[in-house]
């Protein structure tokens, strides 16, 4: 199995968890902050860790590959604010998005080619760090078609899965080459954004180990997916837990699942992403499925809600989740006590 079955390296080698699994926040949503501030706030609130993200000045992949004092500094801070980092996460650059290096001249094939470079240098940057997770998105040719119109032949479909294969195949050969496995986020817009097309996007790369998946339930809620059941069914991927809650609000007959153009926290979109535990995610559902497949690995608070202040809402949504992720299976069944000697 590929899941992390007991908790996976970290990178300060110090961080000592709260629980068995640890509770981390993920900075992508916080990257406006230096990343001391973050550490300071996540430490104040009484965090584990950080899901760091690659942009901002959060955590910089060329740095960490190539100035040897760039990730003792970062360890050294993370340590000084008693936190630990279980993964790092590229999502940004995974779709050649507001990097300049990647970006370029904007050249949609260099922008493509150079967006995978950066995911390779990614890699030997997480290796660098002491970490063997990458969280990230993948971009996806075919995500154009979602509402089949103009409509498209299956072998168009099936191209889509090949260019992913034949451009990921070669990133993922340096994810083994370094020890490191990346946790795509089945997401709209991505190669793979519900269940069968996960399904499609595992079979594409052959199974390989070096992909598996960042499970986020907020994006199955609005689709209204089986997200405890997708849990079950991709046992064997799963190699990191996000936690964001979504509120859906299409039972008024105007509301629609497309959401209609409409900003975040309007009460006319059909569903809203919401600060953990105020939305419609059966979170203790959830974890308890994580104990039945023995999911060992960080839960990192993704935290995202247009109508809650941040820093209100962060320090909730951790109390909110370490208590579920508290829930433990007992060491003897509840009703050993009826049983009888023969």
């Amino acid at each position: 199995m590929s899941m992390p079955t007991q908790c996976p390296p970290e990178a300060t080698g110090q961080a000592t968890a709260q629980q068995a699994r640890p509770v981390t926040l993920f900075t992508g949503q916080w990257a406006d902050l230096p990343f001391e501030e973050m550490c300071r706030l996540a430490s104040d609130w009484g965090y584990d860790g950080l899901e760091i993200a690659c942009w901002g000045d959060h955590f910089d992949v060329k740095a960490a590959v190539e100035d040897p004092a760039y990730v003792p500094a970062r360890k050294e801070m993370l340590a000084r604010y008693g936190l630990g980092c279980w993964a790092i996460s590229n999502h940004l650059n995974g779709q050649g998005m507001i990097n300049p290096r990647v970006w370029g001249d904007g050249d949609p094939e260099g922008v493509r080619q150079r967006a995978a470079e950066e995911m390779k240098l990614t890699a030997r940057a997480a290796a660098a760090f002491g970490v063997d997770t990458v969280i990230g998105f993948t971009g996806s040719a075919i995500w154009k078609y979602v509402a089949m119109f103009p409509p498209v032949s299956d072998d168009v479909i099936k191209a889509g899965y090949a260019d992913f294969a034949d451009r990921w195949n070669p990133i993922l050969d340096v994810f083994d080459e370094v020890g490191v496995k990346f946790a795509h986020e089945v997401h709209p817009s991505e190669i793979a954004y519900d269940y069968w097309t996960t399904v499609a996007t595992l079979e594409a790369l052959d199974h390989r180990p070096a992909f598996g998946l960042n499970f986020d339930p907020s994006h199955m809620v609005w689709q209204e997916l089986d997200y405890v059941g997708f849990l079950w069914d991709f046992r064997d991927k799963i190699l990191h837990v996000d936690c964001k809650d979504t509120k859906v609000r299409m039972n008024n007959g105007r509301n629609g699942r497309l959401s209609s153009h409409l900003p975040w926290a309007d009460s006319r979109r059909g569903w809203d992403f919401i600060s953990t535990g105020h939305g419609d995610t059966d979170w203790e559902s959830m974890f308890r499925m994580l104990n039945q497949i023995g999911y060992a690995g960080a839960i990192s608070i993704e935290w995202e809600d247009a109508g809650m202040d941040r820093l209100a809402g962060a320090p909730e949504a951790l109390a909110y989740i370490r208590n579920l992720n508290g829930i433990t299976p007992p060491e003897t069944s509840f009703d050993a006590a009826f049983a009888t000697k023969e």
